[in-house]
């Protein structure tokens, strides 16, 4: 990433000092300090880039101040300012962050002072991985459709029955943000969520599932796991308020992450396009790249600025951003995929050569248009969302 592309946005009036310092010191122990051990071991690299923020402080960013974070509450551009830095450097470092935050955003948003004092701190500290289990094999962006089960067991107990899948951090978690149906009600009604301990009886993996751009995914199978009512999040029922308030906040970091792909590959185009000799001249000295230059750097800044839009609007203290979120989610994901793909065409050979930055970041990009709601739910989402405003308006102006 051109560190000069980092200090002129942070001057946007977005951020704060803060933030300046903040991305300043991650930016630099990024180029600096970051351990790039390679992903044939996938597990072992993931713990230790986990490892790596705790030990310099960065995972603070992902707990609220009253259990060692940054912030009194969960500050959404400095998630997205640490995913953008980290994925422009190193896709499984932005991965190793991210799922810290999701995988403990729920506990900090809905958990008991029991809870989080159990959880955040070693998750801060980077002694503990942490994971957010929602998916199933028939339910991922319809959550309502969500099928595994949790029953009462005596006055003080449920019990888990059903399968988990595409669960980032399976495998290596120490706990899961599980989402279950107990019944309240029909559909997104009857769900709830709790926090189960990995080492819980009756919790295993079932698959380990290798992806284009390896990281620690898996399919988890609960037989009769056995977990205290005291790590239910919120009440009964509020399972689906617990994952879209969650999402509301993380779902612009995806767009981040996006972002850090993106600025990378700009990057990598435009050294390309200064060394290579097509003709006896530079490849950029040809309009159709400097055409190619101009759409990737138009859709990077306007990526950026929707991404720190949605972020700077929750931390002004909205209820939620849902709007906000998923255009920015949408629009960036899909911004950088376009961005990666004109950089992979003006590498030639070298941008489907295995290990070359490009085609790392070709395959790092795919699944961020898929996960935390697909580009196509998001769709959905923003015009449910103007619909419902509209319908708001109407029936104001009609009064």
């Amino acid at each position: 990433m051109n560190p000069a592309a980092l200090e002129e946005s942070l001057r946007w009036p977005f951020f704060d000092e803060g933030h300046r310092r903040f991305a300043q010191a991650l930016a630099h122990w990024a180029d600096t300090t970051l351990p790039r051990l390679p992903r044939d071991d996938v597990d072992a690299a993931c713990r230790a880039r986990v490892k790596a923020l705790g030990d310099e402080g960065f995972l603070e960013a992902v707990v609220p101040a009253e259990h060692g974070g940054l912030h009194p509450r969960l500050d959404v551009r400095t998630l997205c300012l640490a995913r953008e830095i980290l994925a422009a450097r190193d896709g499984l470092a932005d991965f190793a962050f991210a799922m810290q935050g999701l995988g403990t955003g729920s506990i900090s948003l809905f958990g008991s002072t029991a809870l989080k004092s159990r959880y955040l701190p070693p998750v801060r500290d980077g002694k503990a991985i942490a994971a957010f289990a929602l998916s199933e094999p028939e339910a991922g962006s319809d959550v309502a459709a969500l099928a595994t089960t949790a029953v009462a067991d005596g006055p003080s107990h449920v019990r888990i029955n059903g399968q988990k899948t595409w669960i980032s951090n399976g495998g290596i978690a120490d706990h899961y943000v599980v989402f279950v149906r107990t019944g309240e009600g029909p559909g997104a009604r009857g769900l709830s969520a709790f926090v189960v301990d990995a080492s819980a009886p009756g919790l295993e993996v079932a698959e380990r599932i290798e992806v284009i751009a390896p990281h620690p995914l898996a399919t988890l199978r609960f037989d009769d796991v056995r977990v205290p009512l005291a790590n239910r999040l919120g009440k009964g029922g509020d399972g689906f308020k617990v994952a879209m308030a969650t999402l509301d906040i993380f779902r612009s970091t995806v767009g981040a992450a996006a972002l850090g792909f993106g600025r990378r590959a700009l990057q990598a185009t435009l050294e390309r396009a200064s060394a290579r000799k097509l003709f006896g001249a530079p490849l950029g000295d040809l309009q159709m790249t400097q055409a190619a230059i101009a759409e990737s750097a138009s859709e990077i800044d306007a990526s950026a600025l929707l991404i720190y839009r949605a972020a700077w609007t929750k931390d002004q203290g909205a209820a939620r951003i849902t709007r906000e979120a998923a255009i920015a989610k949408m629009f960036a994901t899909e911004a950088a995929q376009r961005v990666i793909d004109r950089a992979v065409q003006l590498h030639g050979g070298l941008g489907v050569t295995k290990g070359s930055a490009v085609e790392e970041l070709y395959r790092e990009i795919r699944a961020l248009r898929i996960y935390e709601g697909a580009t196509e739910v998001q769709k959905i989402v923003i015009a449910r969302e103007l619909l419902k405003q509209g319908a708001t308006q109407s029936a104001q102006a009609a009064e």
